[in-house]
């Protein structure tokens, strides 16, 4: 009698054969030439997708990723640059009736998989960077993570619905399946902490938890705990609004609310937005009741401590227009920039009211509009969204962030002249929204962005913040247009753009340690004595830093390795609560918390940091410095730092980034004792 077939060793057999025909696929299309590659891809991509439908097949294609990628899988597609990819379009493309959308989707996440465990080594994206893409990719797809496939996607996609699912499952069991939930609550506290202005992929997160928490086909064991205080600062801050009962119904209620239940309402719905950093439709709801019913108890509403509330009753009128015109409920976030932005005290600048005034009226041009609606919806009108934007970027200045605008200048510069400069950004802002233009100078020649218009197929970032969206296409521009002013001077051009870009107060000295020309280390012991004696309190006469610096940053990921150059903007420098002396400073890069290696942990919290800065004890900060500006006439002793601190900084980065760029001859630093 023959025995029955084993249908493990069956599925083993499918899938052996399967691997046998993908490996020979991949090499065929590897081989080919450019021109040849896409006759050759639809094979690989045919073969991972019955692949990707047997049991392990998601893991023998995360062991093949690097292949697969050198062979040319997402060459001359959006996924070939991975660092610039967004996790909320992948619902799109989970759930795409494409195969080919599906499965490149698939392969690619199987690809930064391999990178977040360090099994792929990617020139293009950290594996900290790809871990934090994967826990928002999971977060944002949490329903198909967790529930069978709906009627429309059986009915659209067929047996693609069970594909995605099967790589989401697939990544939560390899980043850890049982903590999916928690880590993405961590996640989320991670990131508020910083308090960023754009805040709708955290609201999107908790919105899916809180589906999932609500669903009792769901089973979340013992994860999610600390959740509640997230969902309930999003949908149901205050007693009114507990139960989510819809905007509508809950304005209703205000109308009926006593005294003493208002007050309630509004010191509520403050406690909730300053804790978390997010603010609830339900409170703008509030803003605007309290505007026809009792702005008196529009401080408790906002938070505001005695400055906020000075510069409240000093500037009543225009708070109240900028409610009126700026807070709704799909522009709630306005409430936070707001109450933030009292606190900082700036309408006491003599330019800020006036230049506030102007904004309110504000006439948007067609491209101006347009751009804002495309990106950003109809919910509001475009001159609201705007407004929401300057609130928020006023009162965190330190919380924009870039993007996947790979011009990181443009966002640094935007942050400064919120923090230090508020009037000038509205100029600017004025200019680019109204006039479609704005001219700066360069060493005394105009220097416009209307040529940043002109320019036909050039993509230009949308996942950035209303006022970043208006002005950054100019401000990079100008930008390059300044570097094309540089071409054949000897030297890094950030040396004469960063002045003339930022502002007059950024320092007219400027050292680098590296050789532009060779990429070699470049009289780095000169250039460490130079930054601790200008910015060392112990050694530039205890002298605070008047104004933020520009400053160049050499990045690496966990393992010390070398990322690339990024712009960043060097805060202060103080002791923190231990006695260790940081430098704090602002990353543009919407996640300033990062492990850079070699012990290199940039912190963003519980060092002394306020909302929106990262910090380093000063040796490691300086150990990933490569350029810097200072006075050169207000400046401390270069000789009189010590050889072992030098020699503890020179460590660090021959350890890292300069590994591979100490000159022939030169001597290895000793490690730090």
């Amino acid at each position: 009698m023959t025995p029955p077939p084993d249908r493990q060793t069956d599925s083993d057999d499918r899938l052996t054969g399967l691997l046998a025909k993908l490996d020979e696929a991949t090499e065929l299309l590897a081989s080919a030439p450019a021109f040849a590659k896409p006759g050759k891809l639809g094979r690989v991509l045919d073969t991972a997708r019955r692949v990707m439908l047997q049991e392990g097949g998601c893991a023998a294609l995360e062991a093949r990723a690097e292949a697969l990628e050198t062979a040319g899988v997402f060459q001359d597609t959006d996924w070939a640059t991975p660092q610039i990819l967004i996790p909320s379009l992948t619902t799109h493309a989970f759930r795409s009736p494409d195969a080919n959308t599906v499965v490149i989707e698939s392969l690619n996440e199987l690809r930064l998989l391999a990178v977040a465990l360090g099994d792929f080594r990617h020139p293009l994206i950290s594996a900290e960077r790809a871990h934090h893409h994967l826990t928002q990719v999971l977060a944002i797809n949490l329903p198909m993570l967790f529930m069978p496939p709906t009627e429309a996607e059986r009915e659209s996609q067929g047996r693609l619905a069970l594909l995605s699912r099967a790589v989401l499952r697939h990544l939560a069991e390899r980043i850890g399946y049982e903590h999916v939930i928690d880590q993405l609550i961590d996640e989320i506290w991670r990131m508020l902490r910083q308090r960023p202005i754009q805040v709708d992929s955290v609201k999107q997160m908790i919105t899916q938890i809180a589906i999932c928490r609500s669903n009792p086909e769901i089973d979340l064991g013992t994860s999610g705990h600390g959740a509640e205080r997230l969902v309930s600062s999003l949908y149901g801050p205050t007693q009114a609004c507990r139960e989510d009962p819809g905007v509508d119904v809950y304005e209703e209620r205000l109308h009926h609310l006593d005294g003493g239940a208002l007050q309630n309402e509004a010191t509520g719905f403050a406690r909730a937005m300053h804790d978390t950093g997010i603010v609830s439709p339900y409170h703008a709801v509030l803003l605007r009741f309290l505007l026809a019913n009792g702005d008196h108890l529009l401080p408790e509403a906002l938070g505001l401590s005695g400055t906020g509330r000075d510069s409240l009753l000093c500037y009543r009128e225009l708070v109240l227009a900028l409610i009126e015109a700026a807070i709704y409920p799909a522009s709630a976030q306005a409430v936070y920039g707001l109450a933030l932005m009292l606190e900082r005290g700036i309408l006491y600048q003599p330019p800020v009211a006036p230049a506030l005034w102007r904004q309110l009226r504000l006439p948007l041009s067609e491209w101006s509009a347009a751009r804002l609606t495309i990106a950003l919806g109809d919910a509001v009108s475009p001159r609201t969204r705007l407004l929401e934007g300057v609130l928020c970027m006023l009162g965190q200045p330190l919380g924009v962030g870039q993007g996947n605008n790979p011009t990181c200048q443009s966002a640094r510069a935007l942050s400064m002249w919120a923090d230090n400069d508020p009037d000038y950004l509205l100029q600017l802002l004025a200019w680019a929204a109204r006039d479609d233009e704005i001219v700066m100078h360069f060493e005394g020649q105009p220097v416009s962005s209307r040529g940043c218009l002109a320019i036909v197929g050039r993509p230009l970032p949308m996942d950035l913040d209303p006022v970043s969206l208006i002005l950054v296409p100019h401000l990079d521009y100008i930008y390059n247009e300044m570097g094309r002013l540089c071409a054949g001077r000897g030297g890094d051009p950030h040396q004469w753009i960063n002045p003339e870009l930022h502002g007059w107060w950024v320092g007219r000295g400027f050292r680098i340690n590296v050789d532009v020309a060779t990429g070699q280390l470049f009289e780095l012991e000169e250039f460490l004595r130079v930054f601790y004696a200008a910015y060392h309190p112990m050694y530039n006469g205890n002298q605070p830093m008047i104004h933020p610096q520009p400053a160049g940053i050499a990045v690496t990921d966990s393992a010390a390795r070398f990322i690339g150059w990024h712009a960043i903007t060097i805060q202060r420098v103080a002791l923190d609560q231990t006695g260790v002396m940081r430098v704090y400073f602002f990353n543009p890069n919407n996640d300033s918390g990062q492990d850079w290696g070699d012990d290199v942990q940039v912190s963003t919290a519980d060092k002394g940091e306020i909302y929106g800065e990262a910090s380093l004890p000063f040796e490691q900060f300086a150990s990933r410095l490569y350029i810097f500006h200072y006075d050169p006439l207000e400046y401390g002793e270069p000789a009189d730092v010590t050889g072992e601190e030098l020699d503890e900084v020179i460590g660090y980065v021959h350890r890292s980034w300069g590994a591979e760029r100490i000159p022939a001859g030169a001597l290895q630093a000793s490690p730090p004792a």
